[in-house]
């Protein structure tokens, strides 16, 4: 079991409807230690893939995007959801379903901040239906630029999202993989996967 899957089951909860409510650490309060260890892990998983920029959508992936930005030394850009005064007009557009909204949702990025020379490694912390990712995706094709690959914190592997997205052949690699969760029970389990090195907690960014 890996240091998310612990984090997971010791601060983690399962709502009715089984939803993984990880907000104490991950998407409203935010452990920086677990943040610092997803960041080094993702860029010990892509160590042999050029990189030269993060992508990831607003709001809870950007804390993770920006610790993997800085360890790599590239830009991190996200995704909007939606329009502001200063909103520019040139930009690229994708759409995305939002089941925690049940709405549809314009992303966009503006044009400058991704080209043609982009190789683009995608961050997000949750990958359920793929449909977040998909936008991203799109995103980043629409400026001709490459995705490298995708980094998820916590992968819903009982949806279809991660299955979906890896036979696009799209590389996925995701911390934790929950396999099943009941509510009534509190119990989660999840996809083995190799065992993670040994990493010094401990080390600061920078």
């Amino acid at each position: 079991m890996n240091f998310l899957e612990e984090k997971i089951l010791r601060d983690g909860n399962i709502k009715e409807g089984n939803i993984l409510k990880v907000d104490s650490f991950l998407n409203h309060q935010i452990d920086v230690d677990i943040m610092r260890q997803m960041a080094y892990e993702f860029q010990r998983r892509y160590r042999d893939v050029e990189i030269n920029k993060i992508l990831t959508i607003e709001a809870s992936g950007i804390a993770i995007a920006t610790l993997l930005g800085h360890l790599y030394d590239v830009p991190v850009v996200f995704a909007k959801k939606s329009q502001t005064a200063n909103s520019t007009d040139d930009k690229y557009v994708a759409q995305a379903y939002s089941f925690t909204h049940k709405k549809m949702n314009n992303v966009f990025i503006s044009k400058p901040y991704m080209k043609a020379t982009d190789k683009v490694l995608i961050v997000d912390d949750f990958l359920a239906d793929g449909a977040a990712a998909h936008a991203l995706i799109d995103l980043v094709h629409q400026a001709g630029g490459t995705v490298a690959g995708l980094g998820i914190a916590i992968e819903k592997g009982q949806q279809k999202g991660g299955a979906t997205l890896r036979a696009e052949g799209y590389r996925v690699e995701s911390i934790a993989i929950v396999e099943s969760m009941d509510w009534e029970t509190q119990t989660i389990k999840f996809r083995e996967q190799p065992e993670l090195p040994l990493q010094n907690t401990n080390l600061k960014l920078g």
